[in-house]
């Protein structure tokens, strides 16, 4: 263990037999996402650096608490990227995301229904557990794992279950074509069919938005790939071709949430920001409210503004068609329904996540009931 681990490990392990709650942060660039912020800020952002990187291998190894920037900054030097688009969030110039919360919260940019999301690019993880162990999981190459693949655990779990020290990234080349298409005044039911339809073609499909504005609504489509591939597309897809370096700027606002469609969520402050994960195939649904969504990931990710007393109506809309639905930004703090973060639909599911979190955090000092009440 190095010099930088050992006083962290320590505090952990005083932390737990003192039963003193400790609240992980890096950047704090997601406080605003779960249930409750509760503990002593334990600060990662002192774990930082460039661990190893192979860009032949297409593999880098990072401390968790290195700034996500800085990482991205030093893939595109090498003309590579990390293809999920993993969010920022970050409020003003001083924020800055770090590695280890884009792991911990396993978020996923516009490409993620083309391209995979965080944990299908975790290769490997070093992790502080909740009796101040460090623990090593993976390693530096994609391989199938026989039995639990424990790294991937770690992405989405939000730091309740350890400290992550250390990540190893899969990374890839920067895409050599790319392309945005426009349609214009088209509703969601036909956007929805179009992209199903372009959906089981062999187009090099990278992102899709849709959304409405004074009632008309705007389908956007990225294309990445091939050069040959990505130009073929556009002759046979149609619509209005855009420039990439403007609408580049459209992308990384879909992304970071800062379209003009959730900025007018700050003139209803009763409102949350909703996500419903559904399937790709689910058509438009009955929205509370008569609520217009903004529909990502070809179909599958549905962001809806709506009062959290809404929650129910949601919820029973999303499961109808195989899918969930949970509270992204919560319209006030601590103001989360009843049923939580997420949805988990059976009691055997919430004993599992019980069990993972008493394995890895027996006496549950780490974020206290960010994602679940009872721990």
């Amino acid at each position: 263990m190095d010099f930088s681990l050992a006083p962290i490990a320590e505090r952990v392990r005083a932390a737990a037999a003192d039963q003193t709650p400790l609240r992980i942060r890096g950047g704090g660039t997601k406080d605003f996402h779960g249930l409750a912020l509760h503990g002593e800020v334990l600060d990662t952002r002192g774990l930082r650096g460039i661990v190893s990187y192979e860009p032949s291998e297409l593999v880098v190894t990072v401390r968790a608490g290195t700034p996500l920037a800085e990482l991205e900054a030093l893939l595109a030097e090498k003309g590579q990227c990390l293809p999920f688009e993993p969010p920022h969030f970050a409020k003003t110039p001083s924020d800055a995301a770090t590695v280890g919360g884009m792991v911990a919260a396993g978020l996923s940019g516009p490409a993620r229904a083309s391209v995979g999301a965080v944990r299908d690019y975790l290769l490997g993880v070093t992790v502080l557990n909740g009796k101040g162990e460090l623990l090593t999981f993976g390693g530096q190459v994609m391989k199938n794992v026989a039995g639990y693949d424990v790294s991937r655990l770690m992405a989405g779990a939000w730091g309740t279950l350890g400290l992550l020290t250390e990540v190893s990234l899969k990374v890839l080349p920067v895409a050599p074509g790319e392309a945005t298409l426009r349609f214009d005044d088209i509703t969601q039911a036909n956007a929805l069919r179009q992209l199903h339809a372009w959906g089981g073609q062999p187009l090099p499909l990278n992102a899709s938005c849709w959304v409405q504005d004074g009632g008309v609504g705007t389908l956007y489509v990225r294309l990445r790939g091939a050069v040959a591939a990505v130009e073929a597309a556009c002759k046979t897809m149609g619509g209005t071709r855009m420039d990439n370096a403007t609408v580049a700027a459209d992308w990384a606002a879909c992304r970071e949430q800062t379209l003009p469609w959730f900025a007018d969520r700050a003139q209803r402050p009763d409102h949350a920001l909703w996500r419903l994960s559904v399937p790709a195939t689910a058509p438009v649904l009955a929205l509370p409210g008569g609520a217009e969504p903004l529909v990502e990931w070809h179909g599958a990710l549905r962001w809806v503004q709506a009062p959290e007393s809404a929650g129910e109506a949601l919820r029973e809309a999303a499961q109808a068609v195989g899918g969930n639905a949970s509270v992204f930004v919560a319209a006030s703090t601590g103001g989360i329904g009843a049923k939580g973060l997420f949805d988990l639909k059976s009691a055997a599911l919430e004993q599992i996540h019980t069990r993972l979190k008493h394995s890895f955090d027996p006496a549950g000092i780490f974020n206290p009931g960010r994602v679940a009440r009872a721990w």
